[in-house]
């Protein structure tokens, strides 16, 4: 229990239960698992909620993806042991009367989506591997979501009082056999100040005209709004498809007026021109089901000129010099000058899309960064330059470089931070077995023989079967 890597591994496969089990890409493998052989139940908790030898094998095959080299045979009872602990929470959160809200539920449906057309590349390619609609797959996982972020809840609120001490963080870095300790590369702690360049007037008057001019064409009726979108439209999402998107929602990644203008509409219906930070839209309604809804749009951007670019770089080339002159801190020019809301809550860090962590491996870095932070010193900041930003759309930025570690392996002064991190993952791991073992005598829980032998089961069993 107190070797490094047990820790990580229970922690990593406990992230893979709770983020990435219900991928289309799973699902389909729990589909051709049951074509193949007959499903079965293997665990029941509470006398109803139960535990399928698919939804096992679902477990098993991302922990296949991610290593095709680990124990199997291991990895299937801890996987079956950490299913049954949510079934658990879940009959704990129906005692105690513990839920969540239909927006919270579906805002978390959208978050999981998002990530997977990211994934996938697009809405059209994750539709396509898993063979369902976006609505379809939404509608399909909601009470999956629904149960984990119960289950969730609870174990928060078994742990939400769990601390560590720095002579806990020591003792438990003292007890990993050095041969145990996990070697680090090298990592970064980077920061960015992006301006965007500013539009002049003539480039945004002429964007505004010509989507008047592609809009009046489509109420003419002298061109459908699907052949425009192909040939004008300048959102590379949604062009190749006759600006087609399915499963607009309120709580998706939508700007707000697109939004507010796409849920005024009736079906058949064009918007007005609507302006948001891409460029302009005009949006034409398909269907709509609630609060969801099939659309089309077609968006124009202003051209960025030059001139607009050296604008940009000027201000940063002014900002820097307060940086270095000491005038102003790092946080503050973020939240002042910075044009990225996104970098404004994270006063202006990059952190890691998977884990929010902001200690950034450079092997995964970005080329271009790599090379840019090879010749800076650590605490300095870049000169202006243009780069490409995550909507593949070019911008002005100055880079911090806020700290730098070479190749190591872990240590108390280097990585005081993760050691802290895993020492506390273990103390809340060891309260939950805890809370486990005094819960199991006032659950009914029936496991498949087959399991009973492993680690921990064993005890569940014969707990659950007391008066």
């Amino acid at each position: 229990m107190g070797s490094w890597r047990f820790v990580v591994s229970q922690m990593t496969f406990l992230l893979v239960l709770i983020f990435a089990a219900n991928t289309p890409l799973l699902a389909q493998q729990s589909q051709d698992f049951v074509g193949k052989s007959a499903d079965k139940i293997i665990a029941i908790v509470g006398r109803n909620r139960i535990i399928l030898q698919s939804e096992l094998e679902m477990q098993i095959a991302q922990a296949r993806q991610q290593d095709p080299d680990f124990d199997e045979t291991t990895y299937r009872c801890f996987a079956l042991q950490s299913m049954i602990q949510q079934k658990m929470q879940m009959e704990q959160a129906d005692r105690d009367s513990v839920n969540v809200s239909e927006e919270d539920v579906e805002g978390q449906l959208d978050n999981r989506l998002r990530y997977f057309v990211q994934l996938y590349g697009s809405k059209e390619k994750l539709e396509q591997v898993s063979g369902k609609t976006i609505y379809q797959l939404k509608e399909e996982y909601r009470d999956v979501i629904k149960d984990q972020m119960v289950a969730e809840k609870v174990a928060n609120q078994v742990l939400e009082n769990v601390k560590i001490t720095p002579a806990e963080i020591e003792a438990f870095y003292k007890k990993i056999p050095v041969d145990s300790l996990p070697f680090f590369p090298a990592t970064v702690e980077v920061g960015q100040i992006v301006i965007d360049p500013p539009v002049s007037k003539e480039m945004d008057d002429y964007a505004h005209t010509k989507i008047e001019d592609l809009r009046k064409q489509i109420i003419a009726g002298e061109r459908s709004f699907e052949a425009l979108a192909g040939f004008y439209s300048e959102d590379p999402g949604s062009r190749d498809n006759g600006g087609r998107y399915d499963g607009v929602t309120r709580t998706g990644p939508w700007v707000q007026e697109f939004v507010t203008a796409t849920f005024k509409l009736q079906n058949g219906e064009i918007s007005p021109i609507v302006k948001t930070k891409f460029g302009y839209h005009i949006i034409q309604m398909i269907s709509r089901r609630g609060d969801e809804a099939d659309i089309r749009h077609i968006l124009i951007k202003p051209t960025v000129t030059t001139a607009d670019f050296n604008i940009a770089t000027a201000k940063l080339d002014s900002v820097r010099n307060l940086l270095i002159s000491g005038k102003m801190a790092f946080p503050e020019a973020v939240g002042k000058f910075s044009t990225d809301e996104g970098a404004k809550r994270t006063g202006g860090m990059i952190a890691d899309p998977s884990t929010g962590s902001t200690d950034l491996d450079m092997t995964k870095l970005d080329p271009v960064m790599v090379l840019l932070l090879d010749t800076m010193k650590q605490g300095g900041f870049s000169a202006p330059h243009i780069f490409v930003n995550e909507q593949r759309e070019k911008s002005c930025r100055i880079v911090y470089l806020r700290e730098r570690t070479t190749p190591h392996k872990a240590n108390l002064k280097e990585d005081y931070g993760k050691i802290q991190e895993v020492a506390l993952a273990q103390k809340k791991q060891l309260k939950m077995v805890n809370w486990v073992t005094t819960k199991v005598p006032t659950f009914y829980l029936w496991i498949t023989p087959e399991f009973r032998i492993c680690d921990g089961m064993k005890d569940w069993v014969v707990e659950a079967a007391k008066p």
